[in-house]
């Protein structure tokens, strides 16, 4: 899985989710979803802004997690509304 750090970056910053969104341009619904880890697609123009205003790395705004149970290979899970892999 991804996990988003951006709950800590930001408490280590002493920013607020508002003041992100106001200093990046990015909207504040998708800040707050990325701050509780809720998004599910992020524009590469979103993480560039964020990044800018954060003076962060992309590495330092998520990390990849291994699943505990696979998603693909023999588990592969199909998205069962558009018959494609999820």
């Amino acid at each position: 899985m991804i996990k988003i750090n951006l709950s800590r970056l930001l408490g280590e910053r002493k920013m607020t989710q508002a003041e992100l969104a106001r200093k990046s341009g990015v909207n504040k619904n998708t800040v707050c979803a990325l701050y509780n880890e809720f998004a599910d697609r992020i524009s590469i123009d979103t993480l560039d802004r964020i990044c800018e205003v954060l003076e962060c790395e992309l590495s330092d705004l998520m990390e990849y997690v291994p699943n505990k149970i696979p998603k693909t290979g023999s588990s592969l899970i199909i998205d069962s509304n558009s018959g494609s892999a999820k």
